[in-house]
């Protein structure tokens, strides 16, 4: 999961997102400065729900990560490309974003981001909702 943390520099966000903040725009949405925070968590979480699917009996069944597929959602400010892993049986069903959803919750939206802003990292907050 560090890996994800790593995409986006929080010194470059907190900038742009008090820029956006001064001139009325939103923070969030595809050009939004919390988009790449958002993006990174739900793509983390999603990795970390295949994860646990793929659990001993499923390896041994022969199941096994993939590839990624991406995935445009739409947030309440806007779209979000995400990349999203994908099983070779194609029996991981995800809890956090649905397959053929599209639309993200706008209560998860601001409910991911408060509780990173607040400091909890992504483990942190996928072990609170259970997503993981």
């Amino acid at each position: 999961m560090e890996k994800k943390e790593e995409q986006f520099n929080l010194e470059e966000i907190k900038k742009k997102a008090l820029e956006q903040f001064r001139s009325g725009k939103s923070l969030y949405g595809k050009d939004g400065a919390f988009a790449p925070m958002l993006k990174s968590f739900l793509e983390a979480a999603l990795e970390g729900e295949l994860d646990s699917h793929l659990d001993e009996t499923e390896r041994k069944d022969g199941n096994r990560k993939n590839g990624k597929t991406s995935k445009t959602l739409q947030t309440s400010d806007g779209p979000i490309e995400l990349e999203t892993s994908r099983d070779r049986n194609a029996t991981f069903e995800p809890e956090l974003v649905k397959k053929r959803e599209t639309v993200l919750a706008d209560t998860l939206e601001t409910k991911i981001l408060g509780m990173y802003g607040l400091g909890m990292s992504f483990r942190d907050i996928s072990d609170k909702d259970g997503i993981s």
